[in-house]
């Protein structure tokens, strides 16, 4: 599934100057999440979050990956890094 949805929506998100990082999609609390882990050169900050979700909410409409409902989680790579920690 998560080559499927970077398949899907990495090119786009590099069009727009950003890195996916890593794609997930699993369970956590009890909820389908899919999560992106964005980069680009410099910080992410909010606003880059959500510039990526509105690019690609809706290729995810369009091609439909995904037939249950979930979650999409838009973060950074440093969320990623503190979580390990």
């Amino acid at each position: 599934m998560e080559d499927k949805i970077r398949g899907l929506l990495e090119g786009a998100i590099t069009d727009a100057g950003y890195v996916l990082d890593d794609v997930f999609y699993g369970i956590e609390d009890n909820v389908n999440t899919l999560r992106l882990v964005i980069d680009k050169s410099g910080y992410i900050n909010v606003g880059d979050c959500v510039k990526v979700n509105e690019i690609v909410n809706p290729i995810l409409d369009e091609a439909d990956p995904i037939s249950e409902s979930y979650v999409l989680d838009i973060c950074s790579k440093e969320k990623g890094s503190v979580e390990d920690e």
